[in-house]
């Protein structure tokens, strides 16, 4: 089987003659742990510091330097950048989840995708010592709102 592969140049999505609008996307991902490294990671026990903090610093600075990280994707001046956390005892889990906002051309999905992505892995990196066998999952867009393409709520 063979595929023909366009070879025209690609690159970056021109955004330069499309409305500016108010863009909010948020996503969510989940971690979970073993029950020992669970009850060490909710009694502050990582011997990098606070975990919790670092992981809401980890995906803010994620969120602001996503273009870094993803080929194609557009430097944007966020007007904002909300991580949260809960914790899940009854799974040994954590939920994380990103709000990111801004007025422009072009959607912020990935960057909420990405700032919830490192702020799993930062949790990852910081309860290693106690789980190496930590999974993180489920990591999705929640909702978008702004743009043409109009408005994404999941379900």
């Amino acid at each position: 089987m063979t595929t023909k592969h366009n070879k025209q140049a690609k690159g970056m999505v021109d955004i330069t003659t499309k409305d500016s609008t108010h863009r909010v996307a948020k996503a969510a991902a989940t971690i979970k742990f073993n029950l020992e490294a669970f009850q060490a990671f909710i009694n502050n026990e990582s011997p990098k510091g606070n975990v919790i903090e670092t992981a809401r610093v980890a995906g803010i600075m994620a969120a602001k330097n996503t273009p870094a990280i993803i080929p194609f994707c557009h430097p944007l001046e966020l007007g904002k950048a909300r991580m949260d956390f809960q914790i899940n005892e009854s799974e040994c889990e954590v939920l994380i989840t990103a709000e990111v906002g801004y007025q422009g051309k072009t959607g912020v999905e990935m960057e909420a995708l990405t700032a919830v992505s490192a702020a799993a892995l930062t949790i990852y990196d910081m309860m290693k010592w106690a789980d190496k066998g930590m999974v993180i999952s489920n990591v999705m867009l929640l909702e978008k709102s702004g743009g043409k393409n109009g408005d994404f709520h999941r379900k």
